[in-house]
Order: structure tokens, then C-alpha cells, then sequence
């Protein structure tokens, strides 16, 4: 298990060029929001992308519609975790009907240039690409909790308001993402 620094404001997000699942190449201002976009690490095999998948695919429609963009990434070593392959990655999306783009960082660049720590791990920019909210999804870990109160929903909605994340977060939770072994 893993958890993720607080958020650093106005920390700038590092742009990137990723294979989806629809077979296109996406760069991060292709996909971008006008309010806002987020980007959350997660993959397959996670309990808790497992328990958090079905609100965030909801979550991520309610934000689309305030002009918020939400970007999946999958960066865990496939090798070592083979149901984090691309082709898992694709069938995922279709069964899941992921309603957000659906990117795979093979090289674990992106992640690395995000510091990123685990599955889930969320962040939150507003319309500039400025760090607003380093969040969890909710209270759920590796099984959902009805009715928690939605987190990143309520930061990014005042992110696309305002332009401005929380003061209070509360860090995600995950597992660590699985690097590559160093050759």
C-alpha cells in the first residue's frame, strides 16, 4: 500500500505523448479540459482501482460536463503484471465503458515525470494545468463505501468554478506502481 504527497499548487503538469485504447496517439493538450482535467494513474489488477472504477467512470462524466477532462493512465509493468497489458487495458475500457481516455505509459516516463506512487493516484489541474487538488476519489479502499462523500467530485467542480483546489485534501490510497526493473 501506498500514499501520495499532498498537493503542491500550481505545480505545472509535464505534457506527454501516450497510446490509448482506441489505438490513437493522445498528448496531454489534446485531451486537456477548458475548466480543468484530471489525470489519475490506475490499472487493472488493483483492488482499489477495482473498488473506486464504476464512481470515477460517473464522476468523470459529471465533471466532462463542467468542462473538466479526466485522462487514465496505466504505467505498472506488465511483464511482472500481465493483467496490466495493453490488451487487458483495451478490454477493460470496453467492458467498463470507461467514459474518459484510457492512456498507456509503457515507458513509465510519464509516471516518473508525474512522481506518481500508486493506483489510484489522482491529480486534479485547472484550466492553466496548475496542480490544484492531489485527492483521494472518495472513502473507499479496496471495497466501495455507499454514499461517501465524493472528493474529487466536489474539488474539481470548485476547480472548474474558481480555479482554485482545497486547502484540505485527503491523500489516495493504492497499491505502488509496479516499475520496471532497472537492466
Amino acid at each position: 500500500m501506498a500514499t501520495p504527497p499532498l498537493c503542491d499548487f500550481g505545480w505545472k503538469a509535464p505534457d506527454f505523448s501516450l497510446k490509448g485504447v482506441d489505438g490513437a496517439t493522445h498528448s496531454l493538450d489534446s485531451l486537456r479540459g477548458a475548466k480543468g482535467t484530471v489525470i489519475v494513474f490506475m490499472c487493472q489488477h488493483c483492488p482499489y482501482v477495482k473498488a473506486i472504477l464504476d464512481p470515477l467512470i460517473a464522476d468523470a462524466a459529471a465533471l466532462r460536463a463542467l468542462g473538466v477532462n479526466t485522462i487514465g493512465i496505466n504505467a505498472n509493468d506488465a511483464v511482472a503484471y500481465p493483467e496490466d497489458s495493453f490488451e487487458n487495458m483495451v478490454r477493460m475500457a470496453e467492458a467498463k465503458r470507461l467514459s474518459f481516455p484510457y492512456l498507456h505509459d509503457e515507458t513509465q516516463g510519464v509516471a516518473r515525470a508525474y512522481d506518481a506512487i500508486c493506483t489510484p493516484d489522482f491529480f486534479g489541474f485547472n484550466s492553466n494545468l496548475e496542480l490544484q487538488y492531489r485527492g483521494r476519489l472518495d472513502a473507499s479502499r479496496t471495497s466501495p463505501v455507499p454514499g461517501a462523500r465524493r472528493d474529487l467530485l466536489e474539488a474539481m467542480t470548485g476547480v472548474a468554478e474558481t480555479g482554485r483546489g482545497p486547502a484540505e485534501q485527503i491523500a489516495s490510497m493504492g497499491c505502488t506502481i509496479k516499475w520496471k526493473s532497472a537492466a
